[in-house]
């Protein structure tokens, strides 16, 4: 099994029950939960060797953040003791054409203002082969931003493979500033992972005709977008989730890979997820699923595919983690669907 290190933040969930809005709740309920530390979750529960790096303060909610990792086999030895609280987010997830909701309290959390003094990435990234992290560290801060390039500096230095998760969060930062930051952190990545929103917010490129709201994709456009981004960054692999979004209940679900060298291009199977359970964190599981994949040996198209279903699993289970094992996956994977008891 590879050993993998993640960066990033983890926060405290507080969402909202049965699917109700923000204004009836009179009572949330806890999760924990972040873009990389999802990811670490999920490789983690595939029997990989994996490290969450972060800044959590020193007080009781953090320990339970430290615990929620500890419970899945996440390894938490890097992880900073500072800053003065843990980010939180407050979810009132939709249902049928009601959009889901997050609201943000996040300012000033741990890792927005921790600095790469708090980390020795040298001991982080011995023996390392892969190191993830998202569009939403650097978003999170100035502070965020020089932390997530001391950390991708040092991988380059240890011959580790980089993922990134492209993952736009308007409501972090302006697309302006995104490209500027995470266009030069490109130099530093093998294996780019997004969705048209995030091709376009945070790089600047845009697709064909892949209007998620209208449930319409065209092939030809990723293709396209591809090409340009592999000329541009040099990625050995570029991939995409594809989200056809009918109604917050239902989804239609697929990816595609490109090969940066050989220029082959794939698009998996589809899934029909209806009713979706929890959304929060597919793309997380997506990503988990990739890199397992990648990690495992497999081509790109078994890898796309163990990724496409494992993430598609997720969308039926509660919080931001994923918790199905590597057979319930390669079950998916398969062709079973059915959901029948399994006895």
């Amino acid at each position: 099994m590879a050993k993998i290190v993640t960066m990033g933040e983890i926060m405290l969930r507080l969402s909202t029950p049965n699917n109700e809005k923000f204004i009836q709740a009179d009572e949330f309920d806890v999760n924990y939960g972040g873009g990389e530390a999802n990811v670490a979750v999920s490789l983690a529960n595939y029997g990989h060797d994996v490290d969450f790096v972060t800044a959590i303060p020193s007080n009781p909610i953090g320990d339970c953040a430290v615990a929620a990792l500890r419970k899945y086999n996440v390894g938490t030895k890097h992880i900073a003791r500072c800053g003065d609280r843990l980010g939180i987010y407050f979810l009132e997830t939709g249902s049928a054409m009601r959009a889901s909701n997050v609201v943000y309290d996040r300012a000033d959390s741990a890792i927005a203002t921790a600095t790469p003094d708090a980390f020795n990435f040298d001991e982080i990234f011995e023996g390392a082969d892969w190191f993830h992290f998202t569009g939403i560290t650097p978003a999170v801060s100035d502070s965020a931003i020089a932390l997530t390039e001391a950390a991708l500096k040092a991988a380059k230095a240890h011959g580790v493979t980089v993922s990134v998760d492209l993952n736009f969060r308007k409501k972090l930062w302006s697309s302006e500033k995104a490209q500027k930051v995470m266009t030069n952190l490109m130099q530093y990545v093998d294996v780019c992972i997004g969705n048209e929103e995030d091709a376009e917010k945070v790089l600047g490129f845009k697709p064909g005709k892949t209007d998620v709201t209208s449930g319409e994709l065209e092939l030809a456009g990723y293709v396209d977008i591809f090409n340009q981004m592999v000329d541009k960054f040099g990625f050995k692999y570029v991939i995409s989730s594809l989200r056809e979004s009918f109604s917050a209940s239902n989804n239609g679900w697929s990816a595609c890979i490109m090969d940066g060298k050989t220029r082959e291009f794939y698009h998996s199977k589809k899934y029909s997820i209806t009713p979706i359970v929890d959304r929060v964190g597919g793309g997380d599981s997506f990503a988990g699923g990739l890199i397992c994949g990648l990690a495992d040996g497999k081509d790109m198209k078994a890898a796309l595919e163990f990724a496409v279903a494992a993430s598609a699993l997720k969308h039926t289970i509660p919080g931001d983690f994923n918790l199905v094992t590597r057979a319930e996956v390669d079950n998916l994977a398969g062709g079973d669907g059915s959901g029948r008891v399994q006895r």
